[in-house]
């Protein structure tokens, strides 16, 4: 009795996909959104100096980082649908073998690094815009401790 209630309970992660593909669709939705604005104000308004240049490529690496977000909440969406709800061989789902997910610790992996590179991008978003500043040493210092961590935690796990 007891077992079967734990053993259907695994439905709960019904809710877990839902919101986390709703946020992906959000997330894209939005990406869009801001592309077609992007090209509209590029059209107008064309970068004719190097820090018009830079402020473009902050705004291009600022839609990266929203678009890997996306992508990870996506990823973890049907992670979790293929790991919980419809357990299936990971050869037969695509999604889990190009990733490499076989089980939960390997989609925690998955995640991390995509943190990891959301990381990077967060640094260089800085860098482009202040430069070489003592706060950018900073956080270039602080993103490279949590990188190490995480690199650590990373090969740990497995």
């Amino acid at each position: 009795m007891v077992e079967r209630i734990l053993q259907s309970s695994r439905f709960l992660v019904y809710v877990a996909v839902f919101a986390t593909a709703i946020l992906s669709l959000m997330i894209y939705l939005s990406c869009a959104n801001i592309v077609f604005h992007m090209v509209q104000e590029v059209v107008v308004n064309l970068p004719s100096s190097a820090d018009q240049g830079k402020t473009l490529a902050v705004k291009l690496l600022k839609l990266l980082d929203l678009l890997l977000i996306g992508i990870t909440l996506q990823v973890i969406a049907v992670s979790l649908y293929r790991l919980f709800i419809t357990p299936i061989k990971v050869k037969e789902s695509h999604v889990l073998n190009a990733l490499h997910i076989e089980d939960f610790h390997d989609l925690k992996i998955t995640l991390i690094q995509v943190a990891v590179v959301i990381l990077v991008i967060l640094f260089l978003e800085h860098a482009v815009e202040l430069g070489g500043t003592l706060e950018t040493l900073y956080l270039g210092i602080a993103i490279g401790i949590v990188m190490a961590a995480s690199t650590f935690a990373w090969r740990w796990m497995k």
